[in-house]
């Protein structure tokens, strides 16, 4: 019982840390930076409370519906955003080239869409679990639907090796970045911090997922 208590904490500690550091995103000058922290910092605390140990805080049932409700919420604010993106997609394809911020901005609000929906699956199978085991994603026994558990744990483990490559130093060159080139970039705004905090809550969906 101590291993996966233990573990559990641990996935509390990494999702909090992650949820808190998200908080901090949200004082960027950028708004779209401030969006997606705010998204970030929601999922972020959502998993560490969902991560507690069911021996340290056993939430009632219409928590757990309570929970599905909140992240449905959330999958239909990314769906939204979704469909805005690809709207100006289609209108400004005839007069300008793609953009790489907007591909990234269309793939990330893609990934928060498919992980408000795991949380939505979680909190739905933690509601619907019989009362002696209604517990924590830590805890519960397998409660999911072992097809859409597989392909969640196929999505998000590919995320996380897609982001730790991404990760990755590259490679040293010869060539020397020229002093005052250009503004400098807020600590906030820095695309690999962002993709770290992501990567970060990717590795705790996945194992919480493990548990379903």
């Amino acid at each position: 019982m101590h291993g996966p208590a233990l573990a559990g904490w641990l996935l509390v500690a990494l999702c909090a840390a992650t949820g808190a550091y998200c908080l901090l995103r949200m004082r960027s000058p950028v708004a779209e930076q401030r969006s997606a922290a705010g998204g970030e910092a929601l999922m972020g605390f959502g998993m560490a409370v969902m991560a507690i140990p069911a021996a340290a805080f056993g939430p009632p049932r219409w928590a757990w519906w309570a929970y599905g409700v909140v992240f449905g919420a959330a999958a239909v604010r990314a769906l939204w955003n979704v469909r805005g993106l690809w709207s100006v997609r289609g209108h400004g394809r005839a007069r300008a080239p793609r953009s790489p911020g907007r591909a990234s901005g269309h793939a990330h609000h893609l990934h928060h869409l498919v992980g408000s929906l795991a949380m939505v699956y979680m909190s739905v199978a933690m509601a619907s679990a019989p009362q002696g085991g209604a517990g924590h994603a830590a805890h519960a026994g397998p409660t999911g639907v072992p097809l859409v558990t597989g392909a969640l744990l196929l999505y998000f483990a590919g995320y996380v090796l897609r982001a730790g490559l991404r990760l990755a130093p590259a490679p040293a060159t010869a060539t020397v970045p020229r002093s005052g080139s250009g503004p400098a970039v807020a600590w906030g705004d820095r695309a690999e911090l962002a993709l770290a905090c992501r990567l970060s809550m990717g590795i705790g969906m996945f194992a919480m997922l493990l548990t379903m």
